[in-house]
């Protein structure tokens, strides 16, 4: 019962790792997350009808179409969570309780049933019944004043992370909360239990390193474009043709970096010695590696950087990231066929379990593709939802 991304993602996560997975959408244009993106085409270039948000979340899913605004729409779902083991949900607080769908009903029901709540601020607090997205969160959460140009440089100013970075993160929360959840219940308990998790919350504890700074020396945070907050040099530079990543993490491997670069007398400059004076001298510093760096292009420098030890990458677009022969060798490309696209490439769970290895065995659903399979599957041949056509709207 989940819509967009924090939900969808922890249960395609769940789907990877072997779960039965039942997306319940409302009749009348599904998760919102089927209209975001950009089209998917078919082999002669027409749009299928598909999105590529939706695309992203929810494969190895089955879909049914319920309204739960209606009698049999909750009593159809009361029916399959008296089945479950999991529902996760992403309503305002308090939004299920009008329907008999909140977690005290449900696990009236089903005292096994792990019922996760995710919202932006949480079940209470004088946030809670505020609505919110991902900019929200990485704003209110310090995350957007520490991304960005830092001030006194051109463009100087906060910017949002490149993807849903607190949706994700809570995505992942959600699917560990699950499986510990889970567990105690079937080695401890026996019961179930609710799991109240806020997107501003968890992407708070995400960058918790980043507070911890704060906290131990009241200095703030501050945003410093590629560079760590803790770490010199450990940044971008310029080369003679792209940028390069560059991150040193030791006194020996600066002395490592500085003899690649030809300026082997460096690491003896009392400012410079170790990484507390290095990040005090940065202005004296870095103007000279990065002049250094201008003299090979970033293919080069990374060559002859990984020969002495010192981690180095060009910033990549993604289509240089679908060619890197890692990513291919490690199957993180995959495709899967797909019944109007012809097939479907997607990128891999990350996870390589040695005894069961993920498989992929569904694309992402229709809007109510299974209803009527799933409903006779749960709760036999006879069980109707007045369930409607699979569209892709």
């Amino acid at each position: 019962m989940s819509r967009v991304f924090a939900g969808p993602w922890a249960a395609q996560i769940l789907a990877d790792f072997g779960a039965e997975v039942v997306k319940v959408e409302h009749p009348k244009g599904g998760d919102d997350v089927r209209r975001m993106g950009f089209p998917q085409k078919d082999a002669e270039g027409k749009p299928t009808g598909e999105m590529s948000s939706f695309l992203a979340m929810n494969r190895g899913k089955r879909s049914i179409a319920l309204d739960i605004a209606t009698h049999e729409g909750q009593a159809t779902l009361r029916a399959l969570a008296a089945k479950a083991d999991v529902l996760i949900e992403n309503f305002k607080a308090g939004g299920l309780a009008r329907y008999g769908l909140d977690h005290a009903a449900l696990s009236a029901l089903n005292p096994r049933l792990v019922y996760c709540s995710i919202t932006g601020f949480g079940q209470d607090g004088p946030s809670a019944a505020l609505p919110g997205y991902d900019p929200i969160f990485q704003a209110m959460s310090g995350l957007m004043s520490v991304t960005g140009v830092p001030d006194g440089e051109p463009g100087a100013g906060p910017v949002l992370a490149g993807y849903s970075v607190s949706d994700i993160n809570a995505g992942f929360y959600a699917t560990i909360a699950i499986l510990a959840a889970l567990h105690h219940r079937d080695t401890v308990s026996g019961r179930g239990q609710h799991i109240d998790l806020a997107l501003l919350d968890t992407q708070l504890a995400a960058h918790s390193h980043i507070a911890m700074n704060y906290l131990v020396s009241g200095r703030m945070p501050v945003r410093a474009g590629t560079a760590s907050q803790i770490n010199t040099p450990w940044q971008a530079f310029d080369t003679a043709d792209r940028p390069l990543m560059v991150a040193i993490g030791n006194d020996r491997q600066f002395a490592s970096f500085c003899e690649a670069l030809g300026l082997p007398d460096l690491p003896a400059d009392p400012r410079f010695a170790t990484n507390a004076q290095r990040f005090a001298h940065k202005p004296d510093l870095l103007p000279r590696l990065q002049q250094a760096l201008l003299a090979r292009r970033a293919d080069e420098w990374v060559a002859a950087l990984n020969a002495v030890g010192i981690s180095s990458a060009p910033i990549n677009d993604f289509g240089a990231v679908r060619e890197d022969p890692q990513l291919r060798h490690r199957g993180m490309w995959r495709e899967m066929p797909h019944p109007r696209a012809g097939t479907m490439p997607f990128v891999a769970n990350p996870v390589r379990f040695s005894e069961t290895p993920v498989a992929y065995t569904r694309v992402p659903p229709l809007l109510g593709e299974h209803t009527e399979e799933v409903l006779a599957d749960w709760l036999g041949p006879e069980a109707s939802a007045d369930p409607v056509p699979p569209t892709r709207t």
